[in-house]
């Protein structure tokens, strides 16, 4: 809510005509008001999400203004004009009425100009350094006050097996410098953070794989073929997986009415910025999750206790409203494509039996793309101490899954904030100590019941399941933001050269001939590798051999197979294997098409094998970003 307050002499109104949405039963018409305080007020979309803690806030900032003036005379009167995200009408008569009445209560003489009306009016304003004062008060601020009262415990469970409280990343002694930063970011200690763009944004651009779009919204991606081929075979990579495990894939809308009680209170509890529009009268939300359209399926469903744990699966084209300034490369944006797996469980000891293995699933997926989480644990404290094993059940899942123990910040929360009972975040830290949250697994102890989803029990009685909300690798865009970030990390640690994983790699092999005499061999040796499904392409452009080579190595291409006369009359190529070269050394190793076939089907076994989604001759192609 957006508010004016006019400290004034005399302030008078006269309702004259009524609109489409004026209150059937206006307070009143018209009226004359000396020495009092005007607060012209518009509620915001935004305040849908809780009507009764604006109303309180704004309460408060009202009675702080009235008191700091000693006025006891409030004149509420709704001015569209001061924004335009303006709130369903019904809602704004919701909240200028709740704001009224808790006026009342505190001792105000109210005087409330009635909604949806043509008024005039006439305002005469004392004009001293304090008569003229704007106000803005939203549901997130209210969230915040609210948390902030009541704190989250922290401590790490160390690989030893005990649970530490810790205040700040000085408590932690000797811990590695990655899950050091992730304490330090939990912590609120932004002394960790650098003031610098991640290394990411320059890689995205470098390689041609997507920018940002600059005739679109702020935090929209435009990807070029070299990101296409990477976001789909990550799609495909994660769909395969969970259809393995048995899930059901399915595609829901990214729209959703909001005067629909359930999407309206399940909105309400996501606490962060939502893409909110209007077709006429009816309010409408860009999904932020498959959460919505999952539920309603499942809804309609007929479900016995037979056929869970229950998986639904969708790849979730998904848009959250962040703030301008948030935005940043492919780690934070307003646009972005999210897997999203639900389940339904039975009770809580299968919730629990299944998170633990969706925990496993995210970090052997980690593992896929090369990744390292750091891990936090957050539940309540009456989940603690129902279920005190619950962290170290987990910690022994990431143990065995990277074969020795790792540290895990725990996070107890005092009470239930979200719907959400527990869940696991899994974050890379990024070359600047930053986290990036990538996969997470959800307990919701609410869905059910507000969506109306049952299953019919041994007995034949409806009960409501408990959902498991999983994304196993978090967002497509960060993601690849956490690959690169990774690959850089790992050069400038280790010296290591940096290389997608090769399934992920956009161009898995290129052959370079030498010469247009070899042309032709070359292309067999193309025909070969595409034909066991590799995405190769051929460098035939008429530029010196050196050249070609140190481009591909600028693409970070896995394989350069170099042809020459010797290598044509030989039935051979001669490879670069990225992956064991070092800045100082090239690796280069003399092998047969087909066994260069062998060796990189036996590097992707299991994974995806997407089509190269552009020219494979470098001479017939078009160059994206800053390369071209």
């Amino acid at each position: 809510m957006r508010m004016l307050l006019i400290h004034a002499d005399e302030m008078s109104f006269e309702a004259r005509q009524k609109t489409p949405i004026a209150e059937e039963e206006p307070p009143t018409k018209s009226a004359s008001v000396e020495d009092c305080l005007v607060v012209f007020a518009a509620v915001q979309e935004a305040d849908e999400r809780d009507p009764e803690a604006v109303v309180k806030a704004a309460a408060d900032e009202i009675e702080d203004v009235a008191g700091e003036l000693g006025v006891d005379r409030i004149v509420l009167y709704p001015y569209a004009h001061l924004a335009e995200d303006l709130s369903d009408p019904k809602v704004a008569v919701e909240v200028l009425k709740g704001l009224e009445e808790e006026l009342k209560g505190r001792g105000y003489e109210v005087t409330r100009a009635p909604f949806g009306w043509y008024k005039a009016f006439t305002l005469s304003c004392k004009g001293h350094p304090l008569s003229e004062l704007s106000r803005t008060v939203t549901p997130e601020a209210v969230e915040e006050e609210a948390e902030e009262a009541l704190p989250s415990r922290y401590m790490v469970l160390t690989p030893e097996g005990d649970l530490v409280e810790v205040s700040c990343s000085e408590d932690l002694g000797d811990v590695p410098e990655d899950f050091r930063h992730l304490v330090a970011h939990e912590l609120g200690e932004g002394g960790e953070e650098r003031d610098e763009e991640p290394a990411h944004v320059r890689i995205m651009r470098e390689k041609g794989i997507c920018d940002h779009e600059p005739v679109s919204d702020v935090g929209h991606v435009r990807w070029y073929p070299k990101g296409h081929v990477m976001r789909r075979a990550l799609a495909e990579y994660v769909e395969d997986r969970v259809v393995e495990l048995g899930a059901h894939v399915v595609e829901t809308p990214v729209m959703y009415d909001l005067t629909v009680e359930a999407i309206r209170e399940h909105a309400d509890k996501f606490g962060e910025r939502q893409y909110r529009m209007r077709a006429g009268n009816k309010p409408l939300m860009l999904r932020y999750a498959a959460c919505f359209g999952a539920f309603s399926v499942l809804s309609d469903a007929v479900i016995s206790h037979r056929h869970l744990p229950l998986m639904v699966y969708e790849l979730s084209n998904s848009y959250r409203l962040e703030q301008r300034g948030e935005i940043v490369g492919l780690k934070r944006l307003r646009a972005f494509t999210m897997p999203d797996l639900h389940t339904l469980c039975a009770d809580m000891d299968q919730a629990v039996e299944v998170f633990l293995e969706q925990a496993r699933m995210c970090l052997e997926m980690g593992l896929d793309l090369e990744l390292e989480y750091e891990t936090v644990f957050r539940a309540t404290r009456s989940l603690l101490e129902e279920r005190p094993d619950l962290p170290h059940e987990l910690a022994s899942v990431i143990e065995e899954v990277y074969g020795g123990p790792k540290h895990v910040l725990v996070e107890e929360l005092p009470e239930r904030k979200h719907y959400w009972e527990c869940k696991v975040d899994f974050a890379y830290v990024d070359t600047l100590g930053r986290p990036i949250e990538n996969p997470t697994v959800q307990i919701d102890v609410e869905s059910a019941r507000r969506f109306g989803i049952t299953y019919k029990d041994e007995a034949g009685e409806d009960r409501y399941p408990v959902i498991l909300h999983c994304s196993p690798t978090g967002s497509i865009e960060r993601v690849l933001c956490a690959v690169m970030e990774d690959r850089q990390k790992r050069f400038e640690r280790e010296g290591v050269l940096p290389t997608f994983p090769t399934w992920l790699s956009p161009v898995q092999v290129r052959v370079i001939p030498v010469s247009e005499k070899v042309l032709d061999y070359a292309e067999d040796v193309l025909e070969t590798l595409k034909a066991e499904g590799i995405r190769v392409d051929l460098d035939d452009r008429d530029e010196p051999v050196g050249k070609k080579v140190r481009r591909a190595a600028t693409e970070w291409i896995p394989y350069v197979a170099v042809v020459g006369e010797r290598e044509a009359e030989s039935g051979t190529v001669t490879v670069t294997v990225r992956r064991e070269s070092t800045p100082e050394r090239q690796v280069k190793e003399e092998m047969t098409p087909e066994e260069l076939a062998e060796r990189v089907l036996e590097e992707v076994e299991g994974k995806p094998k997407v089509p190269l989604p552009m020219p494979e001759r470098l001479s017939k192609r078009l160059e994206f970003g800053p390369a071209a």
